[in-house]
């Protein structure tokens, strides 16, 4: 009876607090310490700053980290990946070549007895009207199609110069608002008319444990390896947020 693992917002392939290298030097470290009691890995959104799958090639780099996943994967522990939206081009290469189940949209599951609901929480809830608009766009197979005909040194480089360029621009500061945080609200509607015992999300790059208005049923953001180092462990009675690597990691509810 192993136990269950959530986390997201690796964002691979962007310097932060720490490079992406010595990032995914991290994963890979905690890959090693939960291999031994691992039964399932839900990675909930956003692993890559970018990703894009071309028929015959794949973003370069990441070796470590999918090194790892394979060898998790051929020992046994079930891995399921949700694509977040800066990794929504994600299609089958993870199923193809590691077995390994592919979301796009949130799903319910009952995992050891307890009822979750499980997605990366993009475009979810009121609100980032511009956002939900523009995740339509890209999930176009048209956009897509046209997205393939650009030769990955330029398509790949491009995103990449954007997503940089968009980050530098903005102070990031995330703010924690409670009942009205939108993957509340999301949950607490969701929760009137089918209730389920955890609510997890990612994207919005904070840990938090929320107890919902029914003060039964929880909503858990994973926060992310940005700065937090967090992640969340199921054992069959009780949910956590845990750190890795991380004294200082704060969860807010």
């Amino acid at each position: 009876m192993g136990k269950i693992y959530f986390a997201s917002d690796f964002h691979l392939g962007i310097d932060v607090k720490y490079t992406s290298r010595e990032r995914e030097q991290q994963l890979v470290r905690w890959f090693d310490e939960i291999k031994s009691d691992a039964e399932e890995l839900y990675l909930v959104g956003d692993l890559f700053d970018f990703w894009f799958e071309y028929k015959q090639a794949v973003p370069k780099g990441y070796v470590r980290f999918l090194g790892k996943l394979a060898e998790l994967r051929d020992n046994g522990v079930k891995i399921f990946i949700f694509t977040g939206n800066h990794d929504m081009w994600i299609f089958d290469y993870f199923e193809k070549e590691f077995d390994i189940p592919t979301y796009r949209a949130p799903i319910t599951k009952t995992i050891k007895g307890k009822k979750f609901y499980i997605g990366h929480g993009d475009g979810l809830g009121p609100g980032d009207h511009s956002y939900k608009f523009l995740k339509k766009i890209f999930s176009n197979k048209l956009c897509q199609w046209s997205f393939a005909r650009l030769h990955p040194n330029f398509g790949i480089g491009l995103a990449n110069y954007l997503s940089r360029r968009s980050r530098s621009s903005k102070k990031h500061i995330v703010e924690f608002f409670g009942e009205k945080e939108w993957l509340s609200v999301h949950a607490e509607a969701v929760n009137r008319k089918n209730n389920h015992d955890f609510y997890v999300f990612g994207h919005r790059h904070l840990p938090i444990d929320y107890t919902l208005e029914d003060r039964k049923s929880r909503y858990i953001n994973l926060g992310d390896w940005m700065n937090s180092n967090s992640y969340a462990v199921f054992d069959g009675a009780e949910l956590k947020l845990q750190f890795f690597e991380n004294p200082d990691g704060k969860i807010f509810s």
